[in-house]
């Protein structure tokens, strides 16, 4: 790469058009701070350039700067995260990450946010989240085969949020389905601290051949750079910067930074960039995601250790008289970058208009380190490109412990709830938004498009089948911001510890890890704080599990009214070696022994119960032991791969008995429950504690399950048997529970379509 004391600034044109301030206005009027720039970083934008950028200058700097595309302010905490291990091809800095999963084979994958959209305009804002993370997978050269989410919204109670919350599962259902990607998993939560600023994360899972892996790279000095897709239009100028803010009362005016999406436009795109990955002319490929045309010509010519010169004259436009301003910073979508081999340029525009694509050679590689651009013979913009995404600067904050985590500290929640009655309990937490069923969210998705889907939405875990291989992929997004408000550590490390364990609960071994870091302004202290706990605690848990974090993505400013719960959504995928390993949550016949594997605790703090009895949470969140959890991984693995396993379901939200009622749902098979215990029935039945899974066993392989648990240190409880119509609960030979199944489920699917009837009848 060309050093800084090498570069040479040219002749930059002061002013681009009449209506565009001049360097001198700029800095005089302090404009830069119209773009989220600070007065240290103007400075030093003038530093790097040897002269007072011009305004289009200023822009590519202020977005390349942003945190949402250079995570200034978390960079220095994302370094801890573990990203290395035996089957990583593909570690952070690409699209996406990339895992090997045997016979030449990888999975690729990442989550991706797009909160600020959608709490604009919720339909678009959604979708083109959808959108963006398909093309991130595709742009490894991965063919995408599953689509999840992990969705945050207000009380539903609240109108507005109810129409957030269906606008939003319309635009996602609205681009998987026309793109032909099955939507197969997911989460739902609400919670009133999210009642301003929905969080909207999509992850999308790819598969390839190792052969086939691509990377955003620019190199060849002459080679073209060739732009595809959709025309540029003036949707999402400073998309990017937008994201980076907190939304305030004049959101709402900002509605022409979100981006409309084309699906039928991203499917076109999708199999040509396949077509060509398979035809091996690719020397690179980027989508053109927040910032656009200058995030994908900088980054690609950064990782190349190149340049690059664009001349905007030759960008397909869909409106007339944009300046290079709007041109560069444009995020209209299904947009790509390539770049190829001088003289391929014919066989490359062979493939798209085949797929009838509109195409243009934009420019060209170099190999001075500089990012130029022209525009009608002008030279508008000469950057130095390192500066743009290596040189970015960071900011190294200090975080401040608030003064109500202490408060909770000493707090124990099961005393005030102990006195409720548990089959009234179980009702009120079933019919919780937060547990109830999500059919009518998963319902709106073709989840079963490409018939490759083996294990459909509302089991702990999605699984895709490997075509022409005797194995899957297991999938699942977890996270819990109670959790993560009230212990910051302890929460990161559950929200990968769940995640992983839905994954094993499916027959799979847990390979790897793509998170997003949903949180507040990190310029306030208490929630730098929060943030840095929370990857400190998601980190311990990756290395002490064994999944490594390859990919991911930090969205900050999170929060219009006061405060937001700090949410780290995980993604993991997991390896099912042999098909007939795959297994699910239902109770699948009459007579299997029903285990509890773990321990349970008085763990309330944060949990379901405490949310629905009292309206708000408060105390310590339940503990988490990352040994025993990577030991209950392997005597469930163990068991499910011997054969002895009939269904398993993760013991989390809403405890123990909405783990069993949530079994039985499935074939309407009851269970009969008959336990000892020192702890309060109430306590028994919904503390969250960590670390347990419920197993149905047939009568002849229950000894062996527990000599494997026992063998490998996990308390291992026959606690029941699967039977008759009804949920019966015993304990210390007290009836507590004593519902049929019809009824329980009744109370669990009708909650949120009785609430979403709410707007139609008011």
């Amino acid at each position: 790469m060309v050093q800084p004391e090498q570069r040479i600034r040219e002749s930059v044109v002061e002013r681009v058009t009449e209506s565009e301030p001049t360097p001198e206005e700029i800095k005089e009027q302090q404009l830069y701070l119209e773009l989220g720039l600070v007065a240290d970083e103007y400075q030093l934008i003038i530093d790097h350039l040897g002269g007072l950028p011009n305004w289009t200058e200023l822009g590519i700097y202020s977005v390349m700067w942003s945190e949402h595309c250079s995570y200034k302010n978390s960079k220095p905490l994302l370094r801890r995260f573990p990203v290395e291990g035996a089957r990583v091809l593909q570690g952070p800095g690409e699209g996406a990450g990339a895992l090997d999963i045997g016979d030449g084979q990888a999975v690729v994958f990442k989550i991706e946010s797009h909160n600020h959209p959608t709490a604009v305009e919720p339909f678009q804002g959604a979708a083109t989240g959808v959108g963006g993370i398909i093309r991130d997978v595709f742009s490894m050269g991965a063919r995408p085969v599953a689509l999840l989410n992990s969705l945050r919204f207000g009380k539903i109670s609240n109108p507005r949020v109810r129409y957030l919350f269906e606008q939003s599962v319309a635009g996602i259902a609205h681009y998987g389905n026309v793109v032909g990607i099955p939507t197969v998993g997911g989460e739902v939560e609400f919670d009133e601290s999210y009642e301003g600023n929905p969080l909207v994360n999509a992850m999308c899972v790819g598969v390839l051949s190792h052969d086939e892996l691509q990377k955003g790279i620019a190199t060849g000095t002459g080679n073209p750079v060739i732009y595809v897709g959709a025309g540029t239009g003036r949707d999402g100028i400073h998309g990017a910067t937008f994201a980076s803010e907190e939304l305030g009362e004049d959101s709402g005016e900002k509605r022409p930074s979100i981006q409309a999406g084309d699906p039928f436009m991203e499917k076109l795109l999708l199999e040509a960039c396949l077509e060509l990955v398979q035809k091996g002319i690719l020397i690179g490929i980027q989508d053109m995601g927040a910032a656009g045309l200058t995030s994908s010509s900088t980054e690609m010519a950064a990782k190349g250790g190149s340049g690059m010169v664009l001349n905007l004259d030759e960008v397909p436009q869909r409106e007339t008289g944009m300046t290079p301003y709007e041109m560069l910073l444009s995020e209209s979508q299904e947009r790509m970058l390539l770049v190829v081999e001088k003289g391929k340029e014919d066989e490359v525009r062979e493939v798209l208009d085949k797929w009838e694509l509109s195409s243009a050679v934009v420019g060209r590689v170099t190999d001075d380190g500089r990012y130029r651009v022209r525009h009608q013979g002008k030279l508008v913009a000469d950057i130095p490109v390192n500066t743009l995404v290596d040189d970015v600067p960071v900011v190294h904050r200090k975080g401040k412990e608030p003064a109500y985590y202490r408060q909770f500290a000493d707090l124990c929640p099961a005393e005030s709830l102990t006195g409720a009655d548990p089959q009234e309990a179980l009702k009120k937490v079933l019919s919780s938004p937060n547990v109830a069923s999500k059919e009518w969210v998963y319902r709106q998705y073709d989840h079963m498009v490409r018939t490759s889907t083996a294990v459909r939405p509302g089991s702990d875990a999605a699984v895709i089948m490997m075509e022409g291989l005797d194995k899957a992929l297991a999938m699942s997004t977890d996270g819990n911001g109670r959790y993560v408000y009230l212990d910051p550590a302890k929460g990161g490390a559950i929200a990968v510890a769940e995640a992983a364990r839905n994954v094993v609960c499916s027959g799979a071994e847990p390979l790897g890890v793509t998170d997003g870091l949903n949180f507040g302004s990190p310029e306030k202290p208490e929630v730098f704080w929060q943030l840095e706990e929370a990857v400190d605690g998601m980190s311990e848990a990756c290395r002490v599990l064994g999944t490594p974090v390859v990919g991911g993505n930090v969205s900050l400013y999170n929060e219009s009214k006061g405060t937001i719960h700090p949410t780290p959504v995980v993604g993991v995928v997991g390896l099912v070696h042999r098909r007939d390993h795959i297994t699910t949550q239902e109770f699948k016949q009459e007579g299997d022994t029903i285990f509890l594997l773990g321990e349970t605790f008085p763990e309330l703090g944060g949990s379901e119960l405490q949310l629905v009895m009292e309206g708000e949470i408060s105390g310590p969140p339940p503990a988490i032991d990352l040994e025993k959890e990577k030991k209950l991984y392997r005597v469930i693995l163990d068991a499910i791969e011997k054969g002895w396993v009939s269904s398993a379901h993760d013991c989390s939200t809403g405890g123990l008995v909405t783990t069993l009622a949530e079994s039985c749902f499935g074939k309407g098979l009851g269970a009969r429950i008959q336990m000892k215990t020192p702890l309060e029935p109430i306590v028994c039945l919904f503390s969250e504690s960590q670390s347990r899974v419920v197993l149905s066993v047939p009568e002849e392989y229950a000894e062996s399950l527990r000599e494997l648990a026992t063998h490998h240190g996990v308390a291992c409880s026959a606690i029941g048997r699967v039977g008759g119509d009804t949920l019966s609960v015993c304990i210390n030979d007290k009836h507590v529970v004593d519902t049929s199944v019809r009824q329980l489920k009744t109370d669990w699917e009708g909650a949120i379509p009785w609430m979403m009837n709410l707007s139609s009848t008011n």
